[in-house]
């Protein structure tokens, strides 16, 4: 099995344990991967609680940011929310391109896709659907969306680069991305990398800043821009399960930093489309 394979059997294993867990046991922890602080705080996540489509039965907690606040979303907008997890973004979403919108969810874990399907049968929205399927082949035909969003789950793709191109694909010519995702600035510690914990936290699958927005240039994506930026501090009690408290020091004071960023870019108007000639 190749390490692209075993990364993504981490992740879906991982993440199919958080779908049981509670939003309270995500929240003290790295992104729901494991109850490793015993500290009350939210790591990465924002309060969606004050925002319209809110549903608190399908918010575990797992984002880094808030992308529907950035991500311009039009009545009678499709939209698709790539690592859907319970269906919280996508439901947001909902809210946001109304009735005659159109929102999918994508999702690579069957608990995932189960939990958000019984939230959306509760709710009764027959605009609201979730796929299973991977963000490197997604389930959908070109030129389909008119935004893209996702909240701390692109880091965990082994592939980013196909990643940013099926986000390409699927979105419309002049549509664009809103996405929330975990990047460093520095280099992180190989303890911290080689972590299987902290990859499915969002943690070790994050690469550096700068190589991701270049990742979405090469992708065909223009004007590219950070719409939010905030630095994650990790506490040392979830540091200590890695390394020693010499190790830490040296981490703390070499300037590694782990940040969300929410980043958006469009699709150019006059796009190729396939089958044109064009291309």
């Amino acid at each position: 099995m190749d390490k692209s394979q075993e990364i993504k059997n981490l992740v879906k294993e991982k993440y199919g344990e958080i779908a049981d867990q509670s939003k309270e046991e995500n929240l003290s922890s790295c992104c729901g991967a494991g109850g490793c602080s015993t500290v009350d705080y939210t790591i990465m996540s924002d309060d969606y609680s004050s925002i319209e489509g809110y549903e608190e039965g399908a918010d575990l907690g797992l984002g880094c940011g808030i992308p529907t606040a950035f991500a311009q979303i039009k009545h009678g907008d499709t939209v698709v929310d790539l690592g859907s997890g319970a269906g919280n973004d996508a439901f947001v979403a909902r809210s946001l391109v109304g009735s005659k919108g159109n929102v999918v969810g994508i999702d690579m874990t069957p608990k995932m896709i189960e939990k958000a399907k019984t939230n959306n049968e509760k709710l009764g929205y027959n605009n609201v659907s979730f796929r299973l399927g991977e963000i490197e082949k997604m389930p959908l035909k070109n030129d389909f969306a008119d935004v893209v969003i996702s909240n701390c789950v692109l880091n965990l793709v082994p592939n980013k680069a196909k990643a940013f191109e099926e986000m390409y694909r699927i979105i419309k010519p002049g549509g664009h991305f809103s996405v929330s995702d975990v990047v460093l600035i520095g280099s992180l510690p190989n303890q911290l990398k080689e972590a299987s914990e902290m990859y499915a936290g969002c943690v070790s699958g994050a690469i550096q800043k700068g190589d991701y927005l270049i990742l979405l240039q090469q992708a065909g994506f223009e004007n590219i821009k950070v719409q939010k930026q905030k630095e994650i501090v990790i506490p040392d009690d979830i540091l200590s399960n890695y390394m020693s408290k010499k190790d830490i020091a040296t981490y703390k004071e070499d300037g590694t930093g782990i940040f969300s960023i929410t980043v958006f870019g469009q699709k150019p108007q006059n796009a190729c489309k396939p089958g044109s000639g064009c291309c």
